[in-house]
């Protein structure tokens, strides 16, 4: 089968063409960084109107990549949600309007578990396996028993990771995206140099805000704002604390289920030390860990297109008054969020 997917959640416009689930023909990704570095973060309405100008152009580029035209597609995966509603729509009304024109199916897929999916384009890890999925959004772990059936195990209480990343970037006035320039600064630095503290061991869940406060903490408590080899140390040492529990929680979660599989993904699963760490960390366990590569951490169509194939062959299909939602709890099944519906 060969499915065109559709991503759209943020601010990168990606389509792709997957055959059979596993086999990437191409991998388009439109992304808007540029853009949204003005202004510290992504702006809902630019992404918007980016994203209108970029689908068709990408969409055509995808096919033209993969070497098939449109006649030849079987099906299309869609992002519906969870993400930016303004974004969102852009991807879904595309997806409609040529799931119309070409009279093929249509399936609406969750943007986590696109993230999880995108192992499977690399080296797919047997069922079942515990998933941290970490992004600027979202930061949370899941026991994956199947495709469509993820238990909620732990989440974050305030702010995800990515997030972190990105507020941390801003007070060290070191540019953006936050979490790509931390970790490139972080590598000359020592991460024991700062003890940042390491939110709520012992519970399953996360918490970012306090770490972003201690960081503003240390930052005021200096007599200047720091530069050079000082500057590397605090971004070193505010990125170990995050990987610390991230890599902490989630391997734990791994031994209190009897799962010796986990799966990091998301685009902070980029992250060139937690990559390191959870590596290492796991390796030391018992546990084999499961990364896709860095190009299918972050937001990309291929990860939607593998879902979509695999609710296409279960007969799922979703009709024309599919909508966007902004809001989509992957422990909530495929019916809670879309029509997605037997055919």
């Amino acid at each position: 089968m060969l499915v065109l997917g559709i991503e759209s959640s943020c601010d990168e416009t990606a389509a792709a063409i997957v055959r059979d689930g596993r086999d990437m023909l191409s991998n388009v990704i439109a992304s808007q960084i540029d853009v949204h570095r003005l202004y510290g973060g992504v702006v809902p309405e630019i992404a918007s109107r980016k994203h209108i100008e970029a689908i068709l152009p990408v969409i055509g580029e995808a096919l033209e990549a993969g070497g098939v035209t449109l006649a030849e597609i079987e099906g299309i995966a869609v992002t519906r949600g969870p993400g930016l509603v303004g974004s969102l729509l852009v991807g879904v009304s595309a997806a409609k309007a040529l799931a119309f024109a070409l009279r093929i199916p249509l399936v609406g897929v969750n943007h986590l578990e696109g993230h999880l999916a995108a192992v499977f384009l690399d080296r797919p890890p047997e069922f079942p396996f515990v998933a941290l999925v970490v992004s600027g959004g979202h930061t949370h772990i899941y026991l994956a028993e199947r495709f469509g059936r993820f238990i909620a195990l732990g989440q974050t209480r305030d702010d995800a990771a990515g997030e972190a990343f990105d507020k941390a970037a801003k007070l060290l006035d070191i540019g953006y995206p936050g979490g790509l320039v931390v970790d490139r600064l972080a590598r000359r630095g020592d991460r024991s140099k700062i003890a940042f503290p390491r939110p709520m061991r012992g519970s399953p869940d996360f918490s970012f805000s306090g770490l972003k406060t201690a960081l503003l903490m240390h930052l005021k408590q200096r007599a200047a704002p720091p530069e050079g080899e000082a500057l590397a140390d605090i971004a070193a040492s505010f990125q170990e604390a995050i990987c610390d529990v991230l890599v902490e929680k989630t391997l734990q979660a791994a031994v209190d289920h009897g799962v010796r599989r986990v799966v990091v993904c998301g685009g902070v699963a980029a992250n060139s030390r937690l990559r390191e760490r959870f590596t290492a960390d796991a390796s030391s366990r018992g546990i084999e860990t499961f990364i896709p590569p860095p190009v299918l951490c972050t937001d990309n169509a291929a990860m939607i297109a593998v879902v979509g194939d695999h609710l296409l062959r279960e007969g799922r299909a979703d009709g024309y008054d599919l909508n966007a939602v902004s809001r989509w709890p992957l422990d909530a099944g495929p019916e809670a969020g879309c029509s997605s519906r037997k055919s």
